[in-house]
């Protein structure tokens, strides 16, 4: 029964947890780095097109994040690699 209404209230749900903890660090990243959410996200979408040409990742432990020093921003991306595709076209 509390296990039903922990879920009708939100409680429980590490979906919904996930998916906010994301949101909070892309509003901080465009804070930082003057850039748009969207951006980030479309950045982050190609990303993974282009790694997964050549390698299998896990898109789930996947981050991408900027770190702003005085002058400058670097793109720093977190990328599990699963496996090395062998034969690439």
């Amino acid at each position: 029964m509390f296990e039903f209404i922990g879920k009708l209230f939100g409680g429980g749900s590490e979906g919904s947890k996930k998916q906010a903890k994301e949101r909070l660090r892309l509003v901080l990243v465009h804070d930082r780095a003057s850039l748009s959410p969207g951006l980030v996200e479309d950045l982050k979408e190609e990303l993974i097109q282009v790694i997964s040409k050549y390698m299998e990742i896990d898109e789930d432990g996947l981050e991408v994040n900027f770190d702003e020093s005085d002058d400058s921003v670097a793109l720093i991306a977190n990328i599990p690699v699963k496996t090395v595709k062998r034969n690439v076209n």
